[in-house]
């Protein structure tokens, strides 16, 4: 009898549906297109109220010879690179997207966990870029 719950349980688990994949283009436009603009571009609607205006996220390659930088990228998502922009008013989205589940080589080799939700965005910003 044992046997069989052990057995159902396994099959259960192996039948259950596959967490979905945070679409970047849908969180982009609910958490970050306020400032930064639909197209990305630094001018959305709280851009004028704000001291520092936001960055042109579609030139990001560009101002990084030609390559986007994912690691960098994700530290400004997440909130780390406070301590070197103290006036900017870019949210720590660490703190609300903060479940790091996504194993992602950033550039270095090294395997960095990151949000689901944060890579989505980042990836999206990549899709993005202008030459």
């Amino acid at each position: 009898m044992r046997y069989l719950a052990f057995l159902a349980a396994v099959l259960a688990a192996g039948c259950a549906p596959e967490p979905e994949t945070p679409d970047g283009a849908r969180l982009f436009a609910e958490n970050c297109a306020g400032c930064h603009g639909a197209d990305a571009k630094g001018r959305g609607q709280a851009a004028t109220e704000l001291a520092v205006r936001p960055a042109d996220l579609t030139q990001i390659s560009a101002r990084n010879g030609g390559l986007f930088p994912m690691a960098e990228v994700l530290s400004t998502i997440d909130g780390f690179h406070r301590t070197r922009l103290p006036e900017s008013a870019m949210p720590e989205w660490g703190l609300i997207f903060s479940d790091p589940t996504e194993l992602v080589d950033v550039g270095d080799g090294v395997m960095t966990p990151v949000s689901p939700e944060m890579l989505a965005i980042a990836q999206y910003l990549e899709a993005l870029q202008e030459e």
